[in-house]
C-alpha cells in the first residue's frame, strides 16, 4: 500500500461551519458513521461504522503510517475526525505531514474550493451526487423533535434505510470523484515549499 483516499460522514450536534472541525469533533456526541476509501487507486470500499462494521486492521495501521500517503478533499477535517476515532486524546491529532489535501491543490490552480464545483469545472465523468446535502442534513445533524418522528433528536440508518443506502453510495462517489480530480491534476503539482509538501 502507497496510498489511501478517504472520505467520512460525520454526526456531532456542533454546526462545523460556524464552530470549525476542532470543536465539532471535541463534541462528546461526534461519531463517524461512514468510512470510504480506495487502497492505490482501487475499488472504492465503505465500512459502514453506525451499523457495526469495523475497519480493517491495515487501513488503520496505514492511518499512522507515515509512509502511506492519505488523500482527502479538505484533508484537515478527515485527519481531525480520524484522530478521534484512534483515540488520540483532545489537542493530539495525526501527523499531517503524510496527508495531501486535493482541495487545496484545487485552490491553488483557481479552481472552486467545493467538490462539486471542481468536478463540474474539470468535466469529470463521476460528478458528486447534488442530492447529498438533503442526507446530509438528514443523518448528520441534530433533528427537531416532532410528534411524527417520536420525538428524536436525530435520524439513525433505521429511521431511512432507503435514504442511508443512498448516503453510502454519496460516500462511494466523494472518493470516485476526488480521486478522478487528483488524475485530472498530476500534470499540474504543486511546488514542494520549503521541504513540505503542501498539498
Amino acid at each position: 500500500m502507497k496510498t489511501i483516499s478517504i472520505d467520512l460522514e460525520t454526526f456531532s450536534s456542533v454546526n462545523l461551519s460556524k464552530a470549525g472541525v476542532y470543536r465539532y469533533a471535541e463534541s462528546t456526541d461526534f461519531e463517524i458513521l461512514l468510512f470510504a476509501y480506495s487502497v492505490d487507486g482501487g475499488e472504492v470500499k465503505i465500512v459502514d461504522l453506525a451499523l457495526g462494521e469495523i475497519i480493517p486492521k491495515e487501513i488503520l495501521e496505514a492511518l499512522t503510517d507515515p509512509d502511506i500517503i492519505k488523500w482527502a478533499y479538505n484533508a484537515n477535517f478527515e485527519r481531525v475526525s480520524l484522530s478521534r476515532l484512534i483515540g488520540l486524546p483532545t489537542g493530539k491529532y495525526l501527523n499531517p505531514s503524510s496527508w495531501r489535501c486535493t482541495m487545496i491543490w484545487s485552490a491553488y490552480l483557481g479552481l472552486p474550493l467545493s467538490l462539486e464545483g471542481v468536478g463540474a469545472i474539470l468535466g469529470l465523468e463521476k460528478q458528486k451526487l447534488k442530492k447529498g446535502k438533503d442526507l446530509i442534513k438528514y443523518f448528520c445533524t441534530p433533528c427537531k423533535p416532532t410528534a411524527s418522528n417520536g420525538n428524536r433528536i436525530r435520524n439513525l440508518p433505521i429511521h431511512d434505510l432507503s435514504k442511508w443506502s443512498a448516503f453510502k453510495k454519496y460516500n462511494k462517489r466523494d472518493v470516485e470523484t476526488e480521486m478522478a480530480i487528483q488524475n485530472k491534476l498530476s500534470k499540474f503539482p504543486v511546488p514542494n515549499l520549503y521541504g513540505m509538501n503542501t498539498i
